[in-house]
């Protein structure tokens, strides 16, 4: 009878634990900064044992991580359009938009804070960047194999992405689509 159950829901119990867990750390990080909460309020905001995030985790320092890095693959997709110009709008478009969502700014917090806290912070901060360059990068040699001349993936970071994460953490006005086009406008006058 375990077998049949298992089978029916795949991911089940499991998927719904570290949703509700990922979402607790979210509106913690937004309520009261990282660094300012337990396990143990974790698991009583999501509805779970402090022993299944220790299990799981081991510790906030890796929850947080994966908060943050399952965050950075479940949103922003990467655009195919066929064209670069295209492509680079789509993803700034929605870079600005999910960053500048609660759930957004509580991760770039979260990121900041991971960075100062120690080794495993700054490995979480590393897989971050990783992850995000790795997903330019693919736009971009997508773009380079259609034979359009790509930036570099640190040159999309530093004056696309920066200059929205900057203007989400100062909350320095809102990232328009107008504000958006001309971040990609200046990267794309450079290549052309």
């Amino acid at each position: 009878m375990a077998e049949k159950e298992t089978a029916r829901r795949p991911g089940g119990r499991s998927a719904r634990v570290q949703a509700a867990v990922h979402r607790a750390v979210t509106e913690l990080v937004a309520e009261r900064g990282y660094g300012n909460f337990t396990v143990g309020e974790v698991a009583a905001k999501a509805g779970v044992a402090d022993s299944s995030i220790y299990r799981r985790w081991g510790t906030l320092e890796a929850l947080t991580s994966d908060v943050a890095l399952t965050w950075l693959t479940t949103n922003s997709p990467i655009p195919d359009t066929g064209s670069l110009d295209s492509d680079l709008r789509r993803y700034a478009a929605g870079v600005a938009r999910d960053v500048s969502g609660p759930d957004g700014l509580a991760v770039l917090r979260l990121l900041i804070a991971l960075s100062q806290a120690g080794t495993a912070g700054a490995q979480a901060r590393d897989q971050f960047l990783t992850e995000r360059r790795r997903q330019l990068q693919q736009m971009l040699d997508r773009a380079a194999a259609r034979g359009e001349n790509p930036p570099d993936a640190t040159d999309v970071l530093d004056h696309i992405l920066a200059p929205i994460y900057v203007r989400t953490l100062f909350d320095m006005g809102t990232t328009t689509s107008g504000y958006v086009d001309k971040l990609v406008d200046r990267i794309l006058a450079g290549t052309r």
